[in-house]
Order: structure tokens, then C-alpha cells, then sequence
């Protein structure tokens, strides 16, 4: 490819909205281009990136025994009305209505579409295990696309879904999918974690997130850096900090904190450290009749120490919360505390409510938590002595940096992250559901176990730049370059010589298989280097006269920025043994 022949358009500023990195050097090196919010161009530059990263995926997902289909971007309400998820997936999935008013849905996923293959296509026993996949573009209607292709609208993604006729077999499947998703990412290049993760609104058991690592990341990854131990925070274990509740010393008063409300306040205030007082926050599950109509709500305590946080997914797999809950009002709370939120404790309830303590909270003595009176707190509060032991005991918090590693061979540390694949066991929730069945061994149906595995392509893209860039621009992994090489012919309109030998090292290149781009616009230099510095390809070959009369040409890495001079002969050896060897 021939610089002149191609689009090429660079930006010396991005855009005012442009928010992270990522956005702003896309939008600058010509990748993409808005159209709306959280819709872009994929522009020819990037989307040569996002073909080699498809092009890697398919390589390993091929070898790994997946098998490539498209489903339809436009999918019909029935599939989804029967898995229920029509109604629950809510404003995120896109509704649209045909000429004779039949619903559709812009595809956010396609669990409901694939299952509806296997019932049709797969009737034996004998035809398992399958696993299909695509790649394929995705429509959610995100409240607030934000971060340009990291959190879009429309993006592209890889989904794939395994069919199996019973647990051992589905877990053979996810252990497949799990080691393929780890060759993937190393062949791209990038830096990541592979960690436990809850399984959300799509069900399931079994799941792991693979995690770019990333400063600018939306999520916080908990390893323990002397283990194989990773989670996502929302579902890292909180062992307790206190093994056994201490003896009481000290006695229950109730003691004036005037506009204090928050724990830390409190703490400053009577001078204690925050570590010894008590967080409550309320919750309410409602009871509904058949017309939707509330007829019961319940009030809960969940009791976590005044320097941690409430982990609501943690929280939602309580009994009695998994159903969902909210956060109560004010009138609810008012109801059963007799005061307004800020002084709330376990301690003189208005109306029962039920309470739940985190492990850590379960074993304090002498702490400090609200009075339920505006402007006061107990101290010296203890379990059993002063109010009785909490309806349930269970891990609530999110860890901190520093805590036990859940296998106990260390402490934990905290980083931020990108999710760019997910892999989850999903079991039969939805062949169930949609009565997708199978001949088993004994001649009996059988519903299918399944699994779902997910990249989002175009994300990858986002999540490499943000892990890879310096401020003159993207520092690219050199398999998902948009060009491994670019030949930069200084003089070129000028010198028949520099356009001799840059071209013959452009087909040298070429015919070692290497992805070049020979850069022919008789620019000034100082633009050439601008240009691909920010478009960020990992080699550089610049072939001027001066250099060709001392009988050498220049080589640069992205990476290191180090310039090499070697003989035109031997340039071309080097490179190739730098990004094949």
C-alpha cells in the first residue's frame, strides 16, 4: 500500500468531547469518525486494526473446534418473548416495529437465536458437543455512550455459544473457550488478567472476565500478587478482619454528634478511628401482586464497617434480596428508624426490620453506629449485651488493598482494568426456557447445557490503545497494527534515488509476508514522523539522501524510539527478525 493510494487524514487536535485517550488519538489518526452519539465511521485505518484482531480470533477459535455463523442484526420479539428477557432487558435493547407492526429488536446479544438453531438443528446426542460463533455488529442503547468505541452504542463483538448434553461436558467446552481466549490475548499483545466474575443479568454459574490492563479502566481488579488468586471486585471474597469478637469494655452511651452524619465525620469528631464504627444502609424488597400491584415491602439493615463499602451484587445474592431491591425511602425509613437517614443504627427500631451484618461487623465490639435520634451515635455498642445478634450473617463489602487473599497465601492488590471478553457456563437457563431439547444416549430429551463466550472486538482496539500510548500518540502491538512498517521516502519528489531504493525495500518487505505501507507524499519529514508517530506503526524504515550517500538508510522502533542506521541490504533482515523472530 502506497501512502498516496490510501486515506490518509490526521487531526492536529481531537475533538472538545473527546473524553480518554483512546477517543482522542482514534479521532486523530483517521480511525474513526462520529455520526452520533456512541455510532462512529470505522474508518480504513482503523478498520484494518479491527480485521487483524478478527482475523487472530477466528485463527484460534477455529482451531479450538468453534464454528463460524452470522445471525441476524434484526431479530424477532417472539425468541426473546419466550426466555422473558423481552421485558427484562429494558431500554438498552432497541424495539423497533416492522410495515405490518410485528416487534423486532436490534441485537444486543443472541442467546434466543442461537437456541432456537440448536432445537431446530440438533436432535442427538451424537451431534454434541457444538459450538458456534460470530462476529457480528451489536446495538445497545447505552443511557450514556461515553469513551468512543469503549462504551459505544454500536460496536462490533464476538459471540459464541457451546452445546453439550450434559455439566462434564459443558465445563470441557468452557475450559476449551477459557484457554483459546488466552492465546488470543497473548497473540494481540496486551497486557490482561483473566478473573472470577459474577455472572449478571445474562444467568449462570461458572464465569471469568478477561481484563486489559489499564489505568483509565471502569473496572477494579483484585489479585493477590503470590497467587493465581483474581477477581473482579464485585465478586472478590471479603474474608473477616477479625477472627473473634472481642470481650466488652466499654459501656453503652448515647452520645451527641451534632451534624455529623457520615461515619468518618463521626470518627473525626469523637476522635476514634473509622475502623470502629458502623455503616447502615436500607433496603426494601417489594411483594407484587398479579397486576403488578405492590401489596408488601420489606425493610432490611445491612450493617458494613464506616471504612468499606456496600457490595450490591454481594448484597443481591442474599435470600430474600436475590428477587432485587431497592434503596428505601425516606418515608420507609422514618417508618422504622423514627429518624431521617444519617443516624440510623441496629439499636431502638421503630418497626422490626431485618438485619444483616457483614463477617467483619459480626465480630466487633465497643463500636459506634446512628442512634436513631437526629445528632446522636451510641458508642461502646456490643452484640448480645446491647441489641440482639444480627437475622443473617454474610460477606457484604467490597475488599480494600491489603486484605487477605481468599486462598490465604497473601494480600491483595487492586488495578484497574478494560473488560474485553467474558465466558460464561451457562447451564440450561435458557434451552429450558425455550424447550430446547436433544435425544439423549437412553432415547430421552434432554435440555442442553449450554455456554456463552464474548469479545468485543472493537473495544479491544480502544482497550490496546489505552494501555499502549505516549504523548506523542498510539504505540500499537504490532499484531493489530493497522501497518507493521512504514517506509518514509524523504525528498521524494526530488529524488529519483530515494524513490529507487524505497521502493525496492517496500517489495523486499512485501514479499517477507511483512504488512508495509510505503509513504509517497513528498511531505516534509517533520510531518511524515508527526503522522505516524500518532497513527502509532511499530517500525519505521526513512530512506533520504543523505543517508543513501553514506550508504545508509535510518530505522526507528515506536516502542523503544532509539534511530539505528543500517546498509539497505541488511534493513529489511532486521526487521523482519524483530517482528518474526
Amino acid at each position: 500500500m502506497r501512502a498516496s493510494q490510501f486515506h490518509l487524514f490526521t487531526l492536529k487536535e481531537a475533538p472538545s468531547d473527546a473524553e480518554v485517550v483512546s477517543q482522542k488519538l482514534m479521532l486523530r489518526a483517521g480511525m474513526i469518525r462520529k455520526v452520533a452519539a456512541g455510532i462512529y465511521n470505522y474508518m480504513p485505518m482503523g478498520l484494518r486494526s479491527i480485521r487483524k484482531v478478527e482475523a487472530i480470533i477466528r485463527d484460534e477459535l477455529d482451531r479450538a473446534g468453534a464454528m463460524e455463523l452470522v445471525m441476524p442484526l434484526v431479530q424477532p420479539a417472539e425468541l426473546w418473548q419466550e426466555t422473558g428477557r423481552w421485558d427484562k432487558m429494558g431500554p438498552e435493547m432497541l424495539r423497533i416495529k416492522d410495515r405490518h407492526d410485528r416487534d423486532f429488536a436490534m441485537q444486543p446479544t443472541s442467546e434466543e437465536v442461537v437456541t432456537d438453531i440448536a432445537r431446530q438443528e440438533l436432535k442427538s446426542y451424537r451431534q454434541l458437543p457444538k459450538n458456534f460463533y460470530q462476529i457480528q455488529t451489536k446495538f445497545r442503547d447505552e443511557r450514556r455512550p461515553r469513551f468512543g468505541v469503549m462504551r459505544g452504542r454500536e460496536f462490533v463483538m464476538k459471540d459464541g455459544y457451546s452445546f453439550d448434553r450434559d455439566v462434564e461436558a459443558a465445563g470441557r467446552s468452557y475450559d476449551a473457550m477459557y484457554a483459546a481466549y488466552g492465546r488470543i490475548f497473548d497473540r494481540i499483545g496486551l497486557a490482561y488478567r483473566a478473573v472470577a466474575a459474577d455472572t449478571g443479568a445474562i444467568g449462570g454459574d461458572r464465569s471469568h472476565e478477561f481484563q486489559v490492563i489499564a489505568d483509565t479502566g471502569e473496572d477494579a481488579i483484585v489479585y493477590c500478587p503470590d497467587s493465581d488468586y483474581a477477581a473482579n471486585i464485585e465478586l472478590a471474597e471479603a474474608l473477616p478482619l477479625i477472627a473473634t469478637r472481642g470481650t466488652p469494655t466499654s459501656a453503652l452511651e448515647k452520645t451527641p454528634t451534632p451534624g455529623k452524619a457520615t461515619c468518618a465525620d463521626v470518627a473525626d469528631l469523637l476522635g476514634i478511628a473509622l475502623h470502629t464504627t458502623v455503616k447502615s444502609l436500607v433496603l426494601a424488597t417489594d411483594e407484587a401482586d398479579d397486576n403488578g400491584k405492590i401489596i408488601k415491602s420489606t425493610v432490611w439493615l445491612l450493617l458494613v464497617r464506616g471504612d468499606h463499602d456496600l457490595n450490591e451484587v454481594k448484597a443481591g445474592k442474599i435470600e430474600g434480596l436475590k428477587n432485587g431491591f431497592r434503596f428505601a425511602t425516606e418515608a420507609e425509613i422514618i417508618e422504622h428508624f423514627g429518624c431521617k437517614p444519617g443516624y440510623l443504627g441496629p439499636i431502638g427500631l421503630r418497626k422490626p426490620v431485618r438485619i444483616v451484618a457483614d463477617r467483619t461487623v459480626a465480630n466487633m465490639a465497643d463500636f459506634v453506629c446512628g442512634a436513631n435520634a437526629e445528632d446522636f451515635h451510641y458508642t461502646g455498642v456490643n452484640w448480645a449485651r446491647d441489641l440482639p445478634e444480627p437475622d443473617l450473617v454474610a460477606d457484604l463489602r467490597n475488599v480494600i488493598e491489603g486484605d487477605p487473599s481468599p486462598d490465604r497465601k497473601g494480600v491483595l492488590a487492586i488495578q484497574r482494568g478494560i473488560e474485553v471478553g467474558h465466558v460464561f457456563y451457562l447451564g440450561n437457563k435458557y434451552s429450558k426456557s425455550m424447550n430446547a431439547t436433544f435425544l439423549d444416549i437412553d432415547g430421552k430429551p434432554k435440555h442442553f447445557e449450554m455456554g456463552c463466550y464474548g469479545i468485543g472486538v472493537t473495544r479491544i482496539v480502544g482497550a490496546a490503545i489505552e494501555q499502549n500510548h505516549d504523548d506523542k500518540g498510539i504505540i500499537w502491538p504490532a499484531a493489530i497494527a493497522p501497518f507493521e512498517v512504514v517506509i518514509c521516502g524523504v525528498g521524494w519528489g526530488k529524488s529519483e534515488l530515494v524513490r529507487d531504493e524505497a521502493g525496492k525495500l517496500y517489495e523486499a518487505l512485501r514479499k517477507a509476508g511483512i504488512d508495509v505501507i510505503l509513504d509517497d507524499r513528498d511531505e516534509r519529514p517533520g510531518v511524515m514522523f508527526a503522522d505516524w508517530e500518532l497513527i502509532g506503526v511499530p517500525h519505521r524504515v526513512t530512506v533520504g539522501d543523505r543517508g543513501l550517500k553514506e550508504g545508509v538508510v535510518e530505522y526507528q522502533e515506536r516502542r523503544i524510539g532509539e534511530q539505528l542506521k543500517f546498509a539497505p541490504a541488511d534493513v529489511v533482515a532486521h526487521v523482519v527478525g524483530r517482528l518474526r523472530g
